[in-house]
């Protein structure tokens, strides 16, 4: 693995200088001295509501909330991503764990069709740096859900760059989630938008941005068009939404082409892991890891994933 020093850690202008080194420790422990995330989500019990954790294919075991805090103990990851209440419930058990609050959230029940995706933050900055101090948690870092194209869209920008500001002065990372979505997106995945939205978050000074990969389009894959999205973010680093359920070595091979071909920095993966057995899911978190931090082949990824 090449690992960075604290001096390749690019510290933005808005922390605080009393919080320097608390920056550069959380990025480290996020990225485990990479550079690179691999951020294990576990925000959808809202987003998906049971959709996700219930039902044929899915581990009777993935229904329970502890399920996430298990993957994410036994299984190698940088940083584990969920809301304050999951942390709150479960953090004590869990100590030894490098969280990421997401600070907002919405289920998925209100459709474009009736109203365009809004989602508000659930809680503040204070409120957050009050918890990690009485809890004594590793809390390293937020994140934030965007929808552009939304009509509501300038509140969701307005709360972010608001959030993420703040969240810097203390230290704190940031990783924005953006997608295209409202009755004015046409197309959520056209790869031309995702690199507008990979900039947004430029703009507003996160330090990863999260998006789908882009759909295919005249005989270019998705590997190939989503390098337009990871030029758009200049210094902020871009990874790929696990997205959709896939079978393990499909979803193994694409992200070796999202980190080779198209040079994202990352991937931030939910269902593709947590609807598996426990035991399943470490081995994929194991891979996944072992792409992103350690830049490992797709063969020895898949011997990991595959137990050999």
């Amino acid at each position: 693995m090449s690992k960075i020093s604290e001096k390749d850690v690019l510290v933005p202008l808005d922390v605080l200088s009393d919080f320097r080194d608390d920056y550069i420790s959380n990025y480290m422990t996020a990225t485990q001295e990479s550079g690179r995330l691999m951020l294990f989500a576990g925000d959808q019990k809202i987003e998906h509501l049971n959709d996700d954790f219930y039902g044929d294919d899915i581990a009777a075991e993935d229904n329970d909330p502890e399920h996430l805090f298990r993957i994410a103990e036994n299984g190698r990851i940088g940083v584990f991503a969920t809301q304050l209440g999951l942390i709150a419930r479960y953090g004590r058990d869990y100590p030894d764990l490098a969280y990421l609050v997401k600070m907002n959230s919405k289920t998925h029940l209100v459709k474009t069709t009736q109203s365009d995706p809004y989602s508000a933050r659930l809680c503040g900055i204070d409120q957050l740096m009050e918890f990690k101090e009485n809890s004594g948690l590793n809390i390293v870092g937020i994140g934030y859900t965007i929808y552009i194209g939304s009509e509501f869209e300038a509140d969701m920008l307005a709360e972010a760059a608001q959030l993420i500001y703040e969240a810097h002065r203390f230290g704190l990372i940031s990783v924005l989630w953006v997608y295209p979505r409202g009755q004015a997106v046409s197309d959520e995945k056209d790869a031309h938008l995702i690199a507008g939205a990979t900039g947004t978050a430029a703009c507003l000074n996160a330090d990863f941005v999260k998006v789908n990969a882009p759909r295919a389009k005249d005989g270019q894959e998705s590997a190939v068009l989503l390098k337009e999205a990871v030029q758009s973010a200049g210094r902020t680093k871009v990874v790929c939404a696990g997205g959709s359920n896939a079978s393990p070595e499909e979803f193994l091979k694409e992200l070796h082409k999202q980190l080779h071909i198209s040079g994202v920095a990352g991937n931030a993966t939910g269902r593709n892991i947590h609807q598996k057995p426990l035991d399943e899911a470490v081995r994929m978190c194991n891979a996944i890891y072992a792409l992103t931090v350690h830049l490992a082949p797709i063969e020895e990824a898949l011997k990991i994933y595959r137990g050999e």
